[in-house]
């Protein structure tokens, strides 16, 4: 038998957070995927509102490969529908009604969903995960499980 110690650290007692930035980034790819989630509910409500037939492609980071097409909607009921409707309950119902409407398109609505997954990444955005979890980390910057 043998005993091993470990210095254990919070992310504000790391000596280099940036270890522990690095490993989360490396290893915890989905950390805002609820809200892909979200924007696909959002989409999908908006949807049986206004009809038409919706395809998709998203994900929290803006790709070449990314889109949506709403095709065949009624743009009258659109147009009547208020800003502000709740579609789910989740804050893109907003981004996504205004996009269409004002915009013709989604962009506006995946920027939003986009600056999110920035901010989620960003070392503010995985020092308030980290404090709020309590999560610790070893000196090498590796989540102590």
């Amino acid at each position: 038998m043998r005993i091993i110690e470990t210095k254990v650290y919070t992310i504000e007692e790391h000596p280099n957070d940036e270890l522990c930035f690095d490993w989360i980034r490396d290893n915890w790819h989905d950390l805002n995927q609820h809200s892909v989630d979200e924007f696909i509910e959002s989409l999908k409500a908006l949807q049986k509102q206004i009809g038409g037939n919706l395809d998709y492609s998203i994900g929290q980071f803006s790709c070449r490969g990314e889109y949506i097409r709403l095709h065949g909607y009624d743009r009258d009921w659109l147009m009547d529908l208020p800003d502000d409707s709740e579609l789910t309950g989740i804050c893109y119902d907003y981004d996504i009604i205004r996009s269409l409407k004002n915009y013709g398109n989604f962009e506006y609505a995946l920027d939003a969903l986009h600056l999110d997954s920035e901010y989620v990444y960003s070392d503010e955005g995985l020092t308030e995960l980290c404090l709020s979890n309590g999560y610790e980390f070893n000196e090498e910057g590796e989540l102590i499980n």
